[in-house]
């Protein structure tokens, strides 16, 4: 059983890898497909986007989709419609095409979301969950750097340029992943099991809506996903606006990934439940840290915020959705919906974070609005952990 639980965790990581690479497939080939397809910049913008709106009307469905019929075929059907996404990219005829195709990442992804920790959580126990979880979460960002180094030096040129082939070729690694989940999962019982909860899903939504702790936690992982989308997309520009150049810019956004890779691997198997709370604290006030010394001019302070915002942006998640998931309302009987509800919350604010970063830009000020916007952000995670440890020590049941 040790080591069948892990080889699933390497298909939970494959399928999650795929999430990432997929998500994250069409901006380095944006320039060849506005050309090809004829379509302006703020469509290729739609077509980008389009994914998040479905993903937050999906999150619940998938959630009593994966309770409903178990999570090898669950998470099976997630991976096969992000491979089928990026497939159907690859036949897009105009702007339209494409954000269908587009579309459909935004019904599967919130199954692989969804079903990931709802694995974890029936195989691991103890500090090793919290391991667990670290290490499909790394996925995600080694699957997005995979897809923005490799494409333009490595693929493209081995495919005579055709972005049609180099997202044909992401979509079958996709539902390669789905298959070889699909075969790893098949020895495991716990992937098979198909929740009865005993009554009707939208009751069990709305009592589980009804709990304090959950609606604290969905309301952290909005600003978890505010904060984190807003630099993702704009740390660049942020970085050049402090007198760097594009290319350096680039690599001094890249250090907040490759700590938060460092950090999704040691972090959450620190955070066992006696501790857990406290990390999030320290994690929510790193971010709070972060954005203060983000606008700081080129140096070791801005160098030391880039680090802060690495660590919270590895684990903040990782942690917060370890927390949901074991709580006492929740546990392994309602993981998949509890998660489902996580990540429509969450993705508000994922769509939130760039649009209003972009909104509150000035020409005169820069990105100043912006940093205090995810200054306010940080502060109401901070508090909104506080107040889950003083609910974690008045009701400890």
């Amino acid at each position: 059983m040790t080591a069948q639980r892990w080889l699933l965790l390497f298909g939970v990581w494959l399928l999650y890898g795929s999430f990432g690479l997929i998500a994250t497939s069409l901006a380095p080939v944006a320039s060849l497909v506005i050309h090809d397809l004829a379509m302006s910049h703020s469509e290729m913008g739609l077509a980008m986007g389009a994914w998040q709106l479905i993903y937050i009307a999906a999150a619940v469905p998938a959630g009593v989709f994966l309770d409903k019929i178990g999570a090898r075929k669950a998470l099976t059907t997630g991976g096969l419609l992000i491979g089928f996404s990026a497939i159907a990219r690859a036949f897009a005829i105009d702007a339209q095409t494409l954000v269908i195709a587009v579309m459909l990442f935004g019904l599967g992804g919130p199954i692989v979301s969804a079903g990931a920790p709802k694995v974890v959580m029936a195989n691991f126990k103890g500090t090793d969950r919290g391991l667990a979880m670290g290490i499909y979460m790394t996925g995600p960002a080694i699957g997005s750097v995979i897809s923005l180094t490799l494409t333009n030096s490595l693929l493209l040129p081995l495919v005579d340029y055709s972005w049609r082939n180099v997202l044909m070729i992401w979509g079958i690694f996709a539902v390669c992943a789905a298959g070889v989940w699909f075969v790893l999962a098949s020895k495991n019982q716990a992937t098979k099991q198909i929740q009865n909860t005993g009554q009707p899903q939208v009751r069990v939504i709305k009592s589980l809506l009804n709990k304090p702790t959950i609606l604290i936690v969905l309301g952290i992982s909005v600003c978890v996903f505010l904060f984190n989308h807003a630099l993702n997309n704009w740390l660049p520009e942020i970085l050049k606006s402090h007198g760097m150049d594009a290319t350096e810019a680039g690599y001094w956004a890249a250090i907040p990934t490759i700590i938060g890779i460092a950090g999704s691997l040691l972090i959450p198997r620190l955070a066992t439940p006696e501790r857990r709370f406290h990390i999030l604290i320290g994690l929510a006030a790193a971010a709070l840290l972060a954005s203060l010394m983000l606008r700081a001019e080129v140096g070791n302070l801005l160098m030391i915020g880039l680090l802060l915002q690495g660590l919270a942006k590895s684990s903040l998640m990782t942690v917060l959705i370890l927390t949901l998931v074991e709580l006492p309302e929740i546990g392994e009987r309602y993981a998949g919906i509890a998660s489902g509800i996580f990540f429509s919350a969450a993705e508000v604010g994922g769509v939130l974070g760039p649009l209003l970063l972009g909104v509150l830009y000035s020409p005169n000020t820069g990105f100043s609005s912006g940093l205090w916007l995810l200054t306010c952000v940080a502060l109401a995670m901070t508090v909104g952990t506080f107040i889950l440890l003083r609910l974690k020590v008045t009701q400890p049941n």
